[in-house]
């Protein structure tokens, strides 16, 4: 049994998850610029999705090898978790700086493994993280805050993208033949490479680590013992056992992230592209339109996150789950039917309340049933469960949307809300672990 941790004031959650808004403001670039980017370059819309392959590739790569690093790791100066996403944030900052000054689309493509390299080698740690330092009572409020953090990052990114536009767009907006990235969106890129580190590097220094047990301490001693080829092995051994030890629950978990985590990378790479099918707006401004959308359901997210937890306690985190994966299906078939600018950003509430319980009840129940010793490795294999659905879309979409979908990006995003249909109706078949059910139970 691990040692009882204490409870932490809102303060102390809030300033430990900080961090997490640099990072989100980098993926909500990715979310909604990225993408035009490659469009600005000269990318087609069916090569979109194979010139994404850069997040489910290292997402999966760097994870759970991360993961599994850091659970063997500890320095009384610098903690277990914090030095990876530190650094993570360091190489996301200066891709986001290179990022606007792309020559070329093969340079735009590299950089963005490069950030992907980045971003999760932060992310991953900082799951973990919330893990270590909260008791379970407080698990629910530490990932929904998150969750608030994941959209606070990602309104500020959007945002900033349609509000630079606006102020300093002028004659690049209405120029339909300019096909070079707009000089407007590198103010977006520039806050972005400063929020990366400054936010990570507020969490860092507000929050302590909590020290490993003597057990742990032991491992990590004889860990580091071992033979430096023993070491490089060592983390893939541990991720193989981790997979043969998984509990049921997260198993029927990846068959609900299959179609949920396929369904979101649709919604990103055709959002824009469907507002210059159904609006008739030029690339510019499908671009702001976009990050309207995006910028609304973040908000939404915002609003929701923490209203989620007493919904959570009280109902249990997998009805309130189901009921978002189904509100988020609504919404992606329903914004292809309306071309009013505005009207178009109401059914985006509903996708923020998905978005805020996705990205924080999951977490919460597989942080509940994961071993402490192996808190880090199992949560980079379920981002792995994120990240292989994404690269079954990068490598299945485009033909999808050339032969059998008629090249549409309203087809598009209609395919992904059958696909969010079909992932709340596979939610229905989990079942939650005991002991977060007595959890519940207490907590009531």
């Amino acid at each position: 049994m691990g040692r009882a941790k204490p409870s932490l004031s809102f303060w102390q959650i809030f300033n430990m998850n900080v961090g997490f808004l640099g990072i989100q403001f980098s993926f909500g670039l990715q979310q909604t610029a990225v993408n035009p980017i490659f469009s600005f370059l000269g990318a087609s819309p069916e090569d979109l999705p194979l010139l994404n392959l850069a997040g489910p590739v290292t997402g999966l790569i760097v994870q759970p090898i991360i993961g599994a690093i850091s659970d063997k790791t500890w320095s009384p100066k610098w903690g277990r978790r914090k030095p990876f996403f530190l650094i993570g944030a360091i190489i996301g900052s200066l891709c986001l700086f290179a990022f606007p000054f792309s020559p070329a689309l093969w340079f735009a493509v590299g950089l963005l493994w490069i950030l992907d390299v980045g971003n999760n080698m932060a992310m991953e740690p900082y799951r973990a993280f919330v893990g270590d330092k909260l008791p379970n009572k407080q698990l629910s409020f530490g990932y929904q805050m998150q969750s608030l953090f994941v959209g606070a990052g990602i309104v500020l990114a959007n945002a900033s993208i349609f509000i630079f536009q606006d102020w300093f767009g002028g004659q690049e907006v209405a120029d339909e033949s300019i096909k070079t990235i707009p000089k407007w969106l590198y103010y977006s890129f520039f806050i972005g490479a400063i929020l990366s580190v400054s936010t990570i590097l507020w969490s860092v220094l507000k929050t302590p680590e909590i020290p490993p047990e003597e057990e742990e301490l032991d491992e990590i001693k004889r860990h580091k013992s071992l033979p430096f080829s023993e070491r490089v092995k060592t983390p893939f051994l541990e991720i193989i056992e981790a997979v043969k030890a998984m509990p049921k629950f997260m198993w029927k978990l990846a068959g609900v992230y299959l179609f949920q985590w396929y369904a979101l990378f649709i919604y990103w790479q055709f959002i824009a592209p469907m507002f210059e099918e159904s609006a008739g707006f030029n690339k510019s401004e499908a671009l702001s339109q976009a990050a309207k959308m995006n910028t609304t359901y973040n908000i939404s997210t915002i609003v929701f996150a923490l209203a989620l937890v007493p919904l959570a306690l009280k109902w249990g985190g997998k009805k309130v789950y189901v009921l978002s994966l189904f509100l988020t299906g609504i919404a992606m078939l329903t914004i292809p039917h309306i071309q009013d600018p505005i009207i178009v950003l109401i059914p985006m509430i509903l996708f923020g309340i998905g978005w805020a319980a996705m990205m924080g009840i999951p977490y919460t129940m597989v942080s509940k049933i994961v071993p402490q010793e192996r808190r880090g490795v199992y949560m980079g294999i379920l981002n792995m469960m994120i990240v292989i659905p994404m690269g079954i879309q990068t490598i299945t979409f485009g033909p999808i949307v050339k032969n059998l979908l008629n090249n549409s990006a309203i087809n598009a995003i209609i395919f992904g809300g059958v696909f969010f249909l079909i992932a709340g109706t596979l939610a229905l078949r989990l079942k939650q672990p005991k002991d977060i059910l007595d959890e519940n139970s207490i907590d009531n």
